[in-house]
């Protein structure tokens, strides 16, 4: 439903504001609430930096002086800046509908080279015996199948194929779909999991509520949809909330900070060294694949990666020692 439709009659001439004009745009594209959030903040942050000044009557030069600001006065790193600017473009673009030369121009800042932090299947192992319930069965998807974190937390119950052994991760990074393996580890404790969820589905259904955010308007073209049990979040909140877009009292997935801090704990206690995120568990994935023999494409499909020299990273770790070189010290060794 557009804002037109829910405002009184006598409001109806009245031009919406510009974030509610960003808003309104985000949603017509289908953006995430989470891009939402991101692009109205920065936007924000650029007027106020201009003293509320409209972003109609600023152009290059004064986008250019608060991307500087970012860098050198607040020391934001370079994929920080780079998230600024997509939101001040976009609000140009497409929300403006100014598409000026000089937006053509535009360099984003160079993001330095990094490579992923690696654990070792030894490693991985000490990590997720220090989780445990619903917190060893995401990590251990996001290792066993390569999952990124929020992809992780999207999966639907419909999304988990039990037979053919398979998760179909659906609207994935560069809104794309792909498929990728079950870990036969993950796969009973995954059944027994929903059917756990099924029963507080079933509870929240009894309490009049069950129903879960749809993708796409799907929620208008099938009205019960969204209280059917397929599309329930496998991992679920443990709480309702409200949609902060439909006013509606719903049961979201879980907050990805709940798992982040597991793992961060488990690191701990694991008494590892290395930087190792939920995140290192993807790197992990591809990696011990590439070193059991599987062949790069195929990794590369089941990344979800659009181009073969994303997944071509990982293969800095098969080199033995720096770049496959023996040191002259353990030459005589």
């Amino acid at each position: 439903m557009s804002r037109l439709e829910v405002l009184p009659p006598a409001s109806r001439n009245t031009k919406p504001k510009l974030l509610e004009r960003v808003r309104e745009t985000i949603r017509r594209k289908h953006y995430s609430l989470r891009t939402e959030t991101t692009y109205v903040d920065w936007i924000k942050k650029y007027i106020l930096f201009h003293h509320k000044r409209h972003p109609a009557e600023m152009g290059a030069a004064e986008m250019e002086q608060f991307l500087n600001y970012l860098a050198v006065q607040k020391g934001v790193a370079a994929s920080t800046q780079n998230q600024a600017l997509s939101a001040l473009v976009f609000l140009y673009r497409e929300v403006l509908r100014q598409d000026f030369d000089w937006m053509q121009n535009l360099e984003r800042a160079k993001t330095p080279a990094r490579l992923p932090v690696v654990l070792t299947e030894t490693e991985v192992h000490q990590v997720l015996a220090h989780l445990d319930g619903q917190n060893w069965l995401m990590a251990s998807l996001l290792y066993g199948s390569g999952l990124r974190l929020m992809e992780c937390l999207r999966l639907r119950v419909k999304d988990i194929d039990f037979e053919y052994r398979q998760i179909t991760v659906r609207d994935g990074k560069g809104a794309k779909d792909r498929v990728t393996m079950l870990p036969e580890a993950s796969r009973e404790v995954l059944k027994t999991h929903l059917q756990r969820i099924r029963l507080l589905h079933r509870e929240n259904l009894d309490d009049g509520y069950g129903e879960v955010y749809l993708p796409f308007a799907l929620e208008q073209k099938y009205k019960q949809a969204g209280k059917e049990w397929k599309w329930q979040y496998v991992f679920p909140a443990t709480t309702r909330s409200i949609d902060p877009r439909s006013g509606k009292q719903r049961r979201h997935h879980l907050d990805e900070k709940v798992l982040q801090r597991a793992v961060k704990n488990a690191v701990r206690k694991a008494r590892l060294t290395k930087l190792a995120t939920c995140h290192t568990f993807r790197h992990s994935f591809a990696t011990h694949l590439l070193q059991r023999g599987q062949d790069i494409r195929t990794v590369q499909a089941l990344l979800g990666h659009k181009d073969v020299s994303t997944t071509m990273i990982y293969t800095h770790v098969l080199n033995r020692g720096g770049k496959g070189v023996m040191s002259p010290l353990d030459r005589d060794a």
